[in-house]
């Protein structure tokens, strides 16, 4: 349960930490006391896409392995063991069919159908079984357990550097290639929901997340959260810092997801190699605050935003949420102004149809809101 500092945020353990200010009374926990199950990391994303052949080149562009090809299906993996973390079908029209994650055990999956009224079931060729769920906003949600691990791959090796006055590299020298980073894992995906406090409380009370950091609008502190960076509770193990980020907006959707690399060198030198390809090119190279890991961001050729990332921050369950205001400014701490384009605010016909209809729809997404969301844009 989030600890209470008063009526005035304090400083307290954050201020040395990862945020400012923990909470106030009355602030949403950041986590719940008695969780259906603890899912323990995030398995794989799935898509569909109408262009199989682009996707899998943007893929080795990027950095995937290509672990399954067929006429209909495209699975990519990283170099860790584990299964494929993104599944993609050939369909009429692109879209985001979304996340899986990954439980402890089967048990954990019959624990959580009955708790769901849903049932378990086989998966098929990744093996082991699933729950299929809906959250709150709508968003398709899958559970698994015992799957079909693939063995590592060869890793791309992180650069011996000379630093703080220590010499690692001597008589050496320093020559990163432009080549394809090698992705490593899947490491956390970003959704928008018009319906967050129900989303949030669902994600915590059903599948276990803990809040690593909170923020809220400009202006708008007494209305509570708008964004949760939420991880996985391994108990004293570590766990990133964000495994699953949500976001309040008008419309149910998928923002971006994050794939680690090596290091620094891989983050760029691997999007020099896109950028020489002619890849759109969204927001970077920078290092966040919230999670802390440098960062870059790009465009696949359906236009779904993917991120290389390395050196995240990581947690056990003894560390409570942060309190931070959601500002532009305030997503780097070094790098590049931020773009529209990472924003969500370029001119779009789709968006302005989608800020109408949340608007009009029975959400948290109100006028307030909207102005609130305006002035992200702007601070």
């Amino acid at each position: 349960m989030t600890q209470l500092v008063g009526t005035v945020p304090a400083p307290s353990v954050h201020a040395d930490l990862h945020s400012e200010f923990g909470a106030r009374p009355g602030d949403p926990d950041d986590r719940h006391r008695s969780p259906v199950i603890k899912v323990v990391d995030i398995a794989w994303l799935e898509f569909e896409k109408q262009n199989l052949a682009d996707a899998e080149r943007f893929a080795r562009d990027f950095g995937f392995t290509v672990a399954n090809r067929t006429a209909d299906r495209l699975e990519l993996r990283g170099t860790w063991a584990g299964a494929p973390c993104v599944l993609i079908r050939r369909a009429r029209r692109s879209r985001f069919v979304g996340p899986a994650y990954r439980a402890e055990s089967t048990a954990d999956l019959t624990t959580l159908a009955e708790a769901t009224g849903t049932r378990v079931h086989s998966l098929g060729d990744l093996g082991g079984s699933v729950v299929d769920l809906v959250d709150p906003s709508g968003q398709s949600v899958r559970v698994v357990a015992d799957l079909f691990d693939l063995p590592s791959l060869p890793d791309q090796e992180p650069l011996t550097v000379n630093a703080g006055g220590k010499v690692a590299r001597f008589n050496a020298i320093q020559r990163p290639p432009r080549a394809p980073a090698r992705v490593q894992r899947l490491g956390h995906v970003v959704i928008e929901s018009p319906r967050f406090r129900e989303a949030l409380h669902w994600y915590q009370s059903v599948l276990g997340f803990i809040v690593s950091d909170f923020q809220f609008f400009p202006g708008q502190r007494d209305r509570g959260p708008t964004m949760a960076f939420m991880r996985c509770d391994r108990g004293a193990d570590a766990a990133d810092h964000h495994t699953l980020a949500m976001t309040l907006g008008p419309r149910a959707r998928y923002v971006h997801s994050a794939y680690q690399v090596a290091d620094l060198d891989a983050v760029a030198a691997g999007g020099a190699y896109l950028a020489d390809r002619g890849y759109h090119h969204a927001w970077g190279m920078g290092r966040h605050i919230q999670g802390s890991q440098i960062f870059d961001y790009w465009r696949d050729p359906d236009k779904f935003m993917v991120e290389h990332y390395a050196d995240g921050d990581v947690f056990d369950n003894s560390v409570t949420a942060g309190w931070a205001p959601m500002t532009a400014s305030g997503l780097s701490q070094w790098g590049p102004p931020v773009t529209r384009d990472f924003l969500g605010a370029n001119p779009d016909p789709d968006l302005v149809k989608g800020i109408l209809n949340g608007l009009r729809d029975d959400n948290e997404f109100d006028i307030h809101r909207l102005l609130g969301l305006l002035k992200v844009a702007r601070s």
